[in-house]
């Protein structure tokens, strides 16, 4: 009897040790009241980002379909940019190194300076940093879209700003975003340990 217990006991925790982990949503949940079996239900429903459209640094458009089901790293910067940019790209190359391999993963980086930042611009800089491919993607666009869709759905800072290093703000922070297009990570961009959770938590999140 007892090798029994012991046995069942072990059996639990193998059992829990192998249930897959969920990362947290992020954003302000809706509560959506649906009828299901002709009942009424209530079912919370975190925001996800919307439909864009952008050009890479291969003058071609970009848009949330080439996105469709991956889970993708999303960040702002700006290519003069004399402060957290260099360091966050050499983070972001960390990730770009370790998961290039992967189909089911991408990397998006938003310029924030358009007017300078054109696709040419962007490609000299993509071939300076090593990136190939369409794995991880450098784009432009309207400005007032790169700034709305950096506030108020990615959730990071992103605008101009005379008082500031090289006259723009913006936020140090590596954005995941799931297959369904929902925010499910936040993480220091400008430091190896929050690189080192991304890195972690996009593999928890591929086997979700």
């Amino acid at each position: 009897m007892k090798l029994y217990i012991m046995g069942f006991l072990a059996l639990i925790v193998l059992s829990s040790g192998c249930e897959t982990k969920k990362l947290p949503f992020y954003g302000e949940p809706e509560v959506v009241k649906k009828v299901v079996d002709g009942k009424e239900t209530e079912q919370t429903v975190y925001p996800t980002i919307p439909d864009f459209s952008f050009i890479n640094e291969d003058k071609e458009m970009v848009t949330d379909k080439d996105f469709k089901g991956k889970v993708y790293v999303a960040d702002f910067f700006f290519v003069t940019c004399p402060t957290i940019c260099p360091v966050m790209k050499k983070n972001m190359l960390t990730v770009y190194k370790e998961y290039k391999d992967n189909p089911d993963v991408k990397i998006l980086s938003h310029t924030i300076d358009p007017e300078h930042d054109t696709p040419e611009i962007l490609k000299k800089y993509a071939t300076d940093l090593g990136v190939t491919g369409k794995m991880w993607q450098f784009v432009t666009g309207d400005k007032e879209k790169i700034y709305d869709i950096g506030q108020k759905h990615y959730m990071v800072s992103a605008l101009e700003d005379s008082s500031q290093a090289g006259g723009y703000i913006h936020s140090g922070a590596f954005v995941l975003i799931d297959k369904d297009r929902h925010i499910r990570g936040m993480y220091d961009g400008t430091t190896t340990d929050g690189t080192a959770k991304l890195i972690k938590d996009l593999a928890t999140l591929l086997k979700e």
